[in-house]
């Protein structure tokens, strides 16, 4: 093999390996969420198998130093490539009754080893193929791993920058297999003969597009009717009806997560229980016609957003929502009209405080689920920042999923921001009043600038909304006891251990780890 040949089948080899390892991620996202256990898993299994691949490799050519070895290798490597999609949805949707760390380990080694280990094979059967002398062979080597990495680095960078927002994930793991196989053609000597190769095309073509027709279909349902792929999520819209059965509803749905319900009809229609706790805090700070400014952390299907924006006409109501993909999708299919009031920045949260000029009354943070948590945006740092941009008096409030009674992240974030906005200054809403029995909900941690008393909310609720309020106060001595759990910490940037924290969570709400 001439050295030139070897640089090129490295390059390429090694341009597939990086880019299907950088997809692996999105392909687990729906299934597994993105989380520090995940890229774990990813990483570790994926060098692995490049690991025992190459102690293999290096085994079969010393028995079989022919190029035919190398075909057979990349013709097998491109079709375990292929087989990454279907493999994925035998797999990962799958309760191993395990814990959210074993069970993610477990679903990446049996969708990415096998990928991974025959790839590792190509590096020793080339080097082994290319050698004629032992006197430059460290000048030949190193060379061969030179474009090797450099193929890496590209697939890297090409497959973030640009392949999954442009192709998404299934065209990638198709055009990756089916470029393994095209090598495996053009290099292996796998056919002696044309006619055979000729033969073998006629039939392997109709096989991927069967594969790409039906293995690699985009699943959509009678309700479920877009499937986009961005480069932060998985984004879905389904059709649904209100809790009451009532009102037709959009659900935006964001990797394996429903982020928001949108009534088309009537886009003042709250679902999501969390999101009235947000109007009655409004009902009770503002007037209809007050003008206020209003910043919201995490858009999704913008229905608090728009709640602001119609039912308070004078505020100013300004979202940051990091991919704009989202919201695109709200412009053309949830009823965001072109003469919005609302303000979009499509940018990170953090990223938009620390630069911000602006001073708001009210600001959410809605960027938080239980698959998987910005930690950046849950800092005592970034708490800073926010508060640095609100007025005197001015509200923040942060919607956290957690186990009220075994939870630690919504106490250390509780704590955290106590360390900024004061201990009298930040409490604790619920969409139950029954504290001691409430489990895994959804709660709605509030903080003021200022001295805040959350005794004029409660007068207010009881008062004024009554039967028709959905907050619920967490006492005092109950959130003292809460907060000061042993395992609740202060989030700091050099200390924040959020997937340790909200995993208990994410298993026992998804049924992975069976115990109560």
């Amino acid at each position: 093999m001439s050295l030139l040949e070897a640089y090129i089948i490295m390059f390429i080899a090694s341009f597939c390996t990086l880019v299907i390892e950088m997809v692996a991620g999105r392909i687990l996202a729906p299934f597994v969420g993105v989380s520090i256990y995940t890229w774990t898993s990813i990483i570790g299994v994926i060098l692995a198998g490049i690991s025992i691949g190459a102690y293999i490799g290096g085994k079969l050519v010393d028995r079989f130093p022919t190029r035919k070895t190398l075909g057979w290798l990349l013709l097998i490597s491109g079709i375990t490539a292929l087989m990454i999609i279907p493999i994925t949805h035998l797999v990962a949707s799958y309760r191993f009754p395990v814990s959210l760390m074993v069970r993610i380990f477990i679903v990446t080694s049996i969708i990415f080893f096998i990928p991974g280990c025959v790839l590792g094979t190509i590096s020793p059967v080339v080097v082994r193929l290319t050698l004629k002398d032992l006197e430059n062979a460290g000048n030949v080597i190193g060379k061969i791993y030179a474009l090797s990495t450099l193929g890496a680095i590209i697939g890297t960078f090409v497959t973030g920058f640009f392949l999954i927002s442009w192709m998404g994930t299934r065209t990638i793991i198709l055009s990756m297999g089916i470029i393994l196989l095209a090598l495996a053609l053009c290099s292996g000597s796998i056919f002696r003969k044309k006619i055979s190769m000729a033969i073998f095309i006629v039939i392997a073509a109709p096989c991927i597009f069967a594969i790409q027709s039906y293995l690699y279909a985009v699943p959509l349902s009678g309700k479920t009717y877009l499937y986009r792929e961005s480069d932060y999520y998985t984004i879905k819209l389904t059709k649904t009806l209100s809790s009451d059965r009532q009102t037709e509803l959009e659900a935006m749905v964001l990797d394996n997560l429903i982020h928001s319900y949108v009534s088309l009809k009537d886009p003042r229609h709250i679902e999501y229980e969390y999101e009235r706790i947000y109007a009655d805090v409004l009902k009770w700070k503002f007037d209809e016609k007050t003008a206020f400014k209003s910043l919201t952390i995490g858009g999704g299907g913008y229905t608090f957003p728009r709640y602001i924006e119609l039912t308070y006409p004078k505020a100013q109501v300004d979202v940051v929502e990091i991919d704009p993909e989202v919201t695109k999708v709200v412009y053309d299919h949830l009823g965001l009209p072109k003469d919005t009031k609302i303000t979009s920045y499509n940018t990170d949260g953090r990223w938009y405080v620390m630069n911000c000029k602006e001073k708001y009354d009210l600001v959410f943070t809605d960027a938080y689920n239980d698959l998987s948590i910005p930690y950046h945006l849950t800092t005592k740092e970034f708490a800073e920042q926010i508060k640095a941009v609100m007025n005197p008096g001015a509200i923040l409030m942060s919607n956290i999923i957690d186990n009220f009674q075994r939870g630690i992240f919504l106490p250390s974030y509780i704590k955290t921001l106590r360390e900024v906005f004061g201990e009298k200054n930040v409490h604790l809403i619920s969409v139950s009043p029954d504290f001691r029995k409430t489990r895994i909900s959804t709660f709605i941690v509030l903080a003021g600038n200022g001295n805040f008393d959350i005794t004029q909310f409660q007068s207010f609720v009881r008062e004024r909304l009554g039967a028709h309020a959905a907050s619920s106060v967490v006492p005092e001595d109950l959130m003292e006891e809460f907060i000061n759990r042993k395992a609740s910490i202060i989030i700091r940037d050099d200390y924040a251990p959020i997937d340790n924290l909200i995993a208990p969570v994410f298993e026992e709400r998804f049924g992975y780890n069976r115990k109560s």
